[in-house]
């Protein structure tokens, strides 16, 4: 149940060791959200990647729209589709 906590606080040490995050460490971060019924972290993580300009994969999109389904944000769930749509 804590595995999210530990993979936002990993990334954050990361980042605060100038590590470049990239699709994969972010894509964990995701997972490991969603796992945990963290979707609105999920959503903030996937934000986090756009803006800083770092490639929205296939994977990433699956894992955070399984994170939404997981915590009933249907909604949420269809707008990522639609994104996943248009990359």
């Amino acid at each position: 149940g804590v595995q999210w906590a530990q993979a936002l606080g990993l990334l954050a040490e990361m980042a605060s060791a100038r590590v470049e995050l990239d699709t994969i460490t972010y894509g964990a971060g995701v997972s490991a959200c969603g796992k945990g019924g963290q979707w609105a972290l999920a959503l903030g993580l996937l934000a986090e990647m756009a803006s800083a300009r770092v490639e929205l994969d296939t994977i990433t999109y699956n894992a955070a729209v399984s994170a939404c389904a997981k915590g009933g944000q249907w909604a949420q769930a269809l707008g990522l589709l639609v994104e996943m749509a248009n990359i």
